[in-house]
């Protein structure tokens, strides 16, 4: 046994002899802990594999992702990369940072011949799937201060893992984004902390300074100041255990604060000269302030929310988490657990008790967690109750529902059964089953191994196989491809009754969203007109166009289901004359 299970949190040095090989799975990671370059190469491969599937082949996401999207495919459009906005309304919710890097990708795809560019959201999704990566790699990098070099990895891959992180690296908005400046920001602060607390004499170094403050900048830039609360709860809850702070003067504050505001005021006093004091008020007072005093966008919840779905948010990593509870308890005064739990109790209890709750306002705090649980692992301090240890059968159950779940959603939305997503669902269960048999305070590495495995699965079921192919959830593709299928230039589009951000994206930018009336006016203004009238809207529409005398020829009807109001939908599709 070396010596690596009885060390401190923060000696980060390496073990005297590897441990004992294993097969499959432990003999991959033996592999990769021989060298950083292998470690990473582990990691990048493993976030594509975790990551791409569904990437490509998913639709736009109602309502934020097809929001974000619009709004930057408006600033390509306008050539405008200052003001933000969604159609001709405002939209001062978030700082720029997201969109210049969606259109930055964007702007590049379509310089390198990709056809239609703007349209195409899997290129709107790969700021979201470097950020992912970004901060896996930086899970890693932050994790060799506090564990060894397979620690280091093993923290990674239960980070790329997690539920959680495998949806933002989805999704074009700003979440997996900010999870990597945060990271970085952490990472850089933690390896400072643990040297000064080793009483390292470290040559004084621009290195750690530049990435914390950099990280921070960019972090402002993409969603305000929130990265500030996780910097500052972190500082206060180490000044007052240590009762000092001297350690902090290492990242260079005076310099870096000088260097943040470089990075960060150009764009805000730009906004300010073109809106006024209209950004400030929509983002800090409207988004920020006001999620703190009421639940926004029917989002509110009680305390304790965020520890309830952070069993399956985090998962296969949260079934260790309970066995783990009570050595880092006793680790707590150590310097490497006692940064990495401020690092993510403190920003916790501040999220439950905000009223308004998603489950990616925590994400920033994972890999803190990832950290702490893989410290146990090595230390081989899992606790052994029983009724602890009977949580590692949610590697098997979790992955049972959500197979099960995916694979009934098929049938019951498409009358189809799914096939293809059958073997990779089995693969799911026999990992997941594996992990949870064999799973004992000896071969917890291989339990976890086989859980992350069974991760990989779950994630071809349900975003590579099942969620492509619900066409019903997703009527606003439906609606552009018919649309796009007509025989006249430059079509003119009107939505009565459903007003979803992925239409106007899918379409156009002019799309007019109106009501049923409205609608008919709208259609007799010119020929290649289109009124896309959701059923409660017909009535309306076609009363409207009766009273005006509009002729017009019925195309297709799209019937499906819209999940941001929860309610089935029909859309009728109505030409004026001119358009075939």
């Amino acid at each position: 046994m070396t010596d690596t299970y009885g060390r401190r949190f923060g000696a980060g040095r390496e073990p005297n002899e590897r441990a004992n090989p294993g097969r499959g799975l432990v003999s991959v990671l033996d592999f990769a802990v021989v060298s950083h370059t292998r470690s990473v190469i582990l990691l990048v491969v493993c976030g594509f594999l975790f990551f791409l599937p569904g990437f490509f082949t998913i639709p736009p996401i109602d309502r934020d992702e097809a929001r974000f999207a619009q709004a930057t495919k408006q600033m390509v459009e306008s050539n405008d990369f200052v003001d933000i906005r969604y159609q001709a309304e405002i939209r001062y919710k978030k700082p720029v940072g997201i969109y210049w890097l969606q259109s930055a990708v964007v702007e590049g795809a379509g310089f390198l011949g990709v056809p239609r560019a703007e349209l195409r959201i899997w290129l709107y999704r790969v700021p979201s799937l470097i950020g992912a990566i970004g901060a896996v790699l930086l899970t890693y990098w932050t994790a060799l201060s506090f564990v060894t070099r397979r620690g280091a990895i093993l923290a990674g891959l239960l980070l790329c893992s997690s539920i959680l992180l495998g949806v933002e690296a989805r999704i074009a908005k700003t979440d997996a984004m900010l999870l990597l400046t945060v990271v970085a920001a952490m990472g850089a602060m933690g390896r400072t902390y643990v040297n000064w607390q080793r009483g390292d004499d470290m040559e004084p170094s621009w290195t750690l300074p530049a990435i914390f403050w950099t990280a921070i900048a960019g972090a402002i830039l993409l969603k305000g100041p929130l990265i500030l609360m996780f910097v500052g709860l972190t500082l206060a809850s180490l000044a007052f255990l240590d009762r000092s702070l001297a350690w902090i003067r290492q990242l260079r504050p005076m310099a870096g604060l000088i260097w943040m505001l470089l990075l960060v005021l150009p764009w805000f006093v730009a906004i300010f000269l073109k809106s006024g004091d209209s950004f400030l008020a929509n983002s800090l007072g409207g988004d920020v302030f006001g999620k703190l005093m009421k639940g926004r966008e029917s989002h509110g919840a009680p305390p304790g929310v965020y520890f309830l779905s952070f069993w399956a948010t985090f998962w296969p990593g949260s079934a260790l988490a309970a066995m783990a509870a009570p050595a880092i308890w006793r680790a707590r005064r150590e310097p490497g657990a006692q940064y990495l739990l401020a690092w993510a109790v403190p920003s916790w209890i501040a999220f439950e008790i905000v009223i308004t709750k998603l489950p990616h306002y925590v994400l920033p705090l994972f890999p803190a967690i990832a950290i702490l649980i893989v410290g146990v692992v090595e230390r081989r301090v899992l606790s052994r109750s029983p009724w602890l240890t009977r949580g590692s059968a949610w590697w098997f159950i979790l992955p049972m529902l959500l197979c099960v779940a995916a694979i009934i959603a098929g049938i019951y939305l498409i009358r189809q059964p799914e096939f293809v997503a059958w073997p990779f669902a089995a693969g799911a269960l026999i990992f997941g089953l594996f992990a949870w048999w064999m799973f004992d305070e000896g071969r917890a590495e291989r339990s976890l191994l086989n859980a992350i495995a069974a991760s990989w699965f779950v994630g071809v079921v349900v975003y590579g196989v099942v969620l492509p192919s619900l066409v019903p959830l997703f009527p606003s593709v439906q609606v552009a491809r018919a649309i796009r299928n007509v025989e006249c230039v430059g079509p003119l589009i009107a939505a009565a009754g459903f007003h979803e951000p992925s239409l106007v994206f899918m379409t156009a930018t002019s799309t007019l969203l109106t009501d049923g009336s409205r609608a008919a006016d709208f259609l007799s203004q010119g020929n290649c007109r289109f009124a896309v009238i959701e059923s409660r809207q017909e009535r309306a529409f076609t009363q409207r166009a009766e009273a005006i005398g509009l002729r017009y020829a019925a195309g297709t009807r799209i019937d499906g289901y819209n999940y941001s109001q929860g309610r089935s939908v029909s859309l009728a599709i109505f030409r004026s004359e001119g358009a075939r």
